[in-house]
């Protein structure tokens, strides 16, 4: 592994680093008054960012610029995203549509939909959800139900998605549905582009324990859907549908952004436990200790990652391990920061508590990111078949047509 900027990286970092400085503020020098209060605002503030982004360059870096990318590098784009993170700028509305769903289309879909949604998506005129999980189908997307028939040259889609982030404000989506339910699973899906605006879709945000309602569930009640606007061949959403998941690893690989070992470090010597500072504490620091090193793994599989971007290699399924062990240590350090300011721990005004109530926020949000991109459970299977070569899973059902597949009341 080679974890140093070749030259011409470096200069494309400098590059950045002095546009970034021009163009945004430093998250070491923002105030909260400089944050987004409303939905209404941060999709407002989150469009401008993203049009200037664009016109830059900056925005879709890998992509071609025909399409209204950069037509850059994976390791530019990697560049961007490492200094961007460091600047108080508005972001995540984004990053389903153009980090999941856009690709897929520009991947399987048909010329004249490339043409008129590429584009706009990039320059942030419009924004894309994912509609795959079901509430019967837990982490297994190919158990999906909702239900697509043929008529004419439209599609009539009837069903339920839960978990859509970013649903009730998004302009279009991509849908996966089953199309035959007399073959296996994996085999009779097919999926389509739609606008979330068509009559039959109902849009009910999930309020969360953290207080917020990004997640939603979406129903389809005769929703109609033009031919046209199916992406790959009918039967083969599966394989369309790896498309977005190998994307999605991707776009939720990290947890920049959230409270971590040096965050810690200051609370445990700004906290004092039996009128000593927490840091003296042998526990807290083991404890401490324990996640440096985690932190440290994490750093060198990035760097891994990383390097293999540099050469133009594509990363394995090794890479599952980072998501696995960043989502726990998100979670967990969340608890002990908590566990740190005693009954302080509870306090969510970010006036009054310790790190602007980061370590709550964190607790709060990490169960959700343990299940997104892949729960805990499937990247370890990811990990045991793909990477140590252990036999798989039991799959009772991987055969069976889906009508006769035994399936919970």
């Amino acid at each position: 592994m080679d974890f140093n900027d070749t030259p011409e990286e470096a200069a494309y970092r400098a590059q950045v680093r002095a546009w970034l400085d021009k163009n945004a503020t430093r998250r070491s020098e923002a105030k909260d008054a400089e944050q987004a209060k409303t939905l209404e605002e941060l999709l407002k503030r989150s469009k401008e960012w993203q049009a200037k982004k664009a016109e830059a360059g900056y925005a879709c870096i890998t992509w071609p610029k025909e399409w209204g990318g950069g037509g850059g590098t994976t390791i530019q784009n990697v560049i961007y995203g490492q200094e961007e993170a460091n600047y108080a700028v508005p972001g995540g509305v984004f990053a389903i549509g153009l980090g999941m769903c856009i690709p897929t289309l520009m991947t399987w879909g048909p010329e004249d939909a490339k043409q008129r949604y590429v584009k706009p998506a990039v320059r942030g005129d419009e924004i894309w959800c994912q509609l795959f999980s079901e509430p019967a189908g837990g982490s297994d997307v190919a158990g999906l139900r909702t239900r697509a028939e043929k008529d004419g040259d439209e599609w009539v889609i009837n069903g339920q998605k839960v978990w859509t982030s970013g649903a009730h404000y998004c302009d279009y989506g991509i849908v996966l549905v089953r199309t035959d339910p007399t073959v296996p699973k994996h085999k009779g899906l097919t999926m389509f582009y739609i606008d979330m605006k068509s009559p039959g879709i109902e849009v009910r945000p999930i309020k969360q324990m953290s207080g917020d309602a990004n997640f939603n569930e979406v129903f389809f009640t005769n929703v109609r859907v033009k031919d046209s606007q199916r992406l790959g061949k009918v039967g083969d959403g599966w394989k369309v549908a790896l498309t977005t998941l190998m994307n999605e690893r991707l776009a939720v690989g990290g947890s920049q952004g959230n409270a971590d070992v040096a965050e810690l470090i200051k609370l445990a010597r700004d906290t004092e436990i039996d009128g000593k500072p927490a840091i003296a504490n042998g526990a807290v620091r083991e404890r401490i200790a324990d996640w440096y090193v985690q932190a440290q793994g994490l750093k060198f599989t990035r760097f891994r990652t990383l390097t293999a971007l540099s050469k133009g290699e594509t990363p394995g399924p090794e890479s599952s391990i980072s998501k696995i062990i960043a989502a726990k240590k998100m979670q967990d350090l969340g608890s002990f920061g908590m566990d740190l300011q005693d009954m302080g721990g509870i306090i969510r005004d970010r006036k009054i508590s310790a790190e602007e109530g980061a370590y709550t926020e964190q607790w709060l949000g990490a169960a959700g990111y343990r299940i997104a991109g892949g729960t805990d459970e499937i990247l370890r299977n990811i990990v045991a078949e793909r990477v140590l070569g252990m036999p798989q899973d039991v799959r009772v059902d991987k055969d069976l047509p889906f009508n006769q597949a035994p399936k919970g009341k």
